[in-house]
């Protein structure tokens, strides 16, 4: 499916130039092809959540190089960045962070109209057909408000594939659901990740979901450790 996200010798550091400059990444190293179901796993405070930042070009990192779909992301421009991410990243978080006083449809149909500056008949459409596929077509009229923890997740998911992107990160999508809600959200983004062959890495404390991707990526203490297939 050829590779979407590669990662060299990435290095992380905070407070760089103070008396408390911290390195959190240590030089890693890391490729992740279209078509790839992965779970990205470790204790609290092993770099976990910043090497998800950076991949999704929320942040930068101090140094190393970061491709996205072979391009070089490190001379481009905020601009430019923020264009990539919105049309070739799309973010699940464990929450959901719905906009509370628009509908489902609205929802979902909103980085569609953040990137084209206006709704069009093709976002709406779009957005109902995602709403479609994740189980929730007779609730596009519905706010967040009138909708499960898991109905949310799932909008947001559908919110997450508008622009049909390239790469998804999701950050313990899982985390704030119930064991039934949280399997039925793992096997709704497997179903995509077959569907769409777009990569996608899951960051997950739960060792049962991460046993059901295809690989494991493990980190500790900002280092990568043996990656179990």
């Amino acid at each position: 499916m050829g590779t979407i996200v590669e990662l060299k010798q990435i290095r992380k550091r905070y407070g760089e130039g103070t008396p408390v400059e911290a390195e959190v990444l240590h030089g890693i190293d890391l490729t992740i092809s279209g078509g790839e179901f992965a779970a990205l796993t470790g204790p609290s405070g092993s770099g976990k959540s910043t090497l998800l930042n950076i991949i999704g070009l929320l942040e930068r990192p101090s140094s190393g190089q970061l491709l996205i779909d072979g391009r070089d992301t490190a001379d481009l421009n905020e601009a430019t960045v923020t264009t990539l991410r919105g049309r070739s990243i799309g973010f699940i978080f464990q929450f959901h962070h719905l906009l509370p006083g628009f509908t489902a449809l609205e929802n979902v149909m909103m980085p569609s109209i953040i990137d084209a500056n206006w709704p069009t008949a093709k976002a709406q459409d779009q957005a109902l057909r995602l709403l479609d596929q994740v189980g929730l077509k007779d609730a596009a009229h519905k706010r967040p408000a009138q909708l499960s923890g898991g109905m949310q997740q799932r909008v947001a998911i559908a919110r997450a594939l508008s622009l049909s992107p390239r790469l998804i990160l999701a950050d313990e999508p899982t985390g704030n659901l119930d064991s039934h809600s949280a399997k039925n959200i793992f096997e709704l983004l497997q179903s995509i990740n077959q569907q769409q062959h777009s990569a996608c890495l899951i960051v997950t404390h739960d060792a049962r979901l991460a046993a059901r991707c295809q690989r494991q990526i493990q980190i500790e203490d900002g280092q990568l450790l043996a990656q179990a297939s």
